[in-house]
């Protein structure tokens, strides 16, 4: 299954493809009992994605049983064991794609010539993926990090290592000169490549970055490239060495506060909006700004949800889950469209918003 919604791979999936491409969601469940029920909405949901293909009278006999081969495969490829809040499944002529994400979504079938991206891009905002770059005189290592956990991520050139034949760490741990391993050309020249490797990663793949090390490594590093300008230093050595569990604990508390500083941030420019005029809040308020482009930076409680349907395309009125021409993913639609359009987007803690009614933005005009 996937996890890792680069833009590379966000505009594969939005290209237009050969009718039907077909998107399926299913809500999921991390924990017991409620997983129980999951392995049968996803076979109820695949059968109803079925049903619609052989109802369709513009879906060829032909293409029918292509898209059906693929969402069997698919279903071969889902990790239910491993669940978490959500399942996407895209399905189209030659093509199958399986991804869980960390937030929930509706319970959904959509054929068109296009794949339903919204409900990822929103868990990949809602999620804030982070990168770790663990850096030593003789190894460095990169981390992919989630709400709860950090995994080694074999991506690019990482990790890199020196051979034992050009640096001897055992030997400068030994002699206590740790500091005198990083004013090594040949330990500058191999952090410059990890500097120049972790900038193609940032590239490939923009997030947040923190880099952990020994102070000098941290300096070093400094010194050498322009990476750790925009990092957040964590002074902790041996992690390039380390376990996930390792990396966790440390990291954690760092970006514990870093959260807390940016939803005080986001709290301060929400004030200040309303004194300029430019604050916009309420599902209803915020939707319109969105469609016209108009939003710089959108603030969502987490756990925020709700459905609505278009009142003759001026107004969103609620609406309950299920009901006819209901949409239940309006807040995704709403980050996906900010994003579009350059905002930032950030997700704070429930009740955080007070009065705004769990969104608000800030308005460029």
């Amino acid at each position: 299954m996937e996890h890792d919604l680069s833009p590379a791979t966000l505009a594969e999936l939005r290209r237009p493809r050969n009718y039907p491409a077909v998107s399926v969601l299913t809500p999921t469940h991390r924990r017991e009992p409620d997983n129980a029920q999951d392995p049968v909405r996803l076979r109820n949901v695949v059968a109803e994605a079925k049903k619609q293909l052989e109802a369709d009278p513009a879906v060829t006999r032909e293409r029918r049983t292509d898209v059906v081969k693929q969402l069997e495969q698919a279903l071969t490829e889902v990790d239910l064991a491993h669940a978490e809040d959500g399942l996407v499944i895209f399905a189209a002529p030659g093509e199958h794609q399986v991804w869980s994400v960390a937030r929930t979504v509706p319970e959904r079938v959509v054929l068109a010539d296009t794949f339903l991206t919204r409900n990822l891009v929103s868990a990949q905002a809602a999620e804030r993926p982070f990168w770790v770059l663990s850096v030593s005189a003789d190894r460095v290592t990169l981390w992919n990090g989630g709400p709860e956990r950090v995994t080694e991520d074999r991506i690019g050139a990482f990790p890199m290592s020196r051979s034992r034949e050009n640096f001897d760490a055992e030997r400068q741990e030994q002699i206590g000169d740790l500091p005198s391993a990083f004013r090594d050309e040949g330990t500058r020249h191999f952090l410059r490549d990890a500097d120049t490797a972790m900038h193609a990663v940032l590239r490939e793949h923009p997030r947040p970055l923190y880099i952990t090390g020994e102070p000098a490594a941290l300096s070093c590093l400094d010194e050498v490239g322009t990476l750790a300008k925009d990092a957040v230093h964590v002074p902790h050595g041996g992690l390039a060495h380390g376990t996930p569990d390792a990396v966790w604990q440390a990291i954690q508390p760092v970006i514990e506060a870093q959260d807390r500083k940016e939803v005080d941030t986001v709290s301060r420019e929400l004030v200040a909006a309303r004194g300029r005029k430019t604050f916009a809040a309420g599902v209803d308020e915020v939707w319109q700004n969105a469609s016209d482009g108009r939003i710089r930076l959108l603030a969502v409680e987490e756990n925020y949800q709700v459905t609505v349907r278009d009142d003759a395309g001026d107004h969103l009125v609620p609406a309950e889950s299920g009901d006819l021409d209901a949409r239940e993913d309006i807040v995704d639609e709403i980050v996906e469209r900010c994003l579009d359009t350059g905002a930032e987007v950030r997700f704070v803690p429930d009740g955080t918003l007070g009065d705004a009614q769990g969104i608000a933005g800030v308005l460029r005009y």
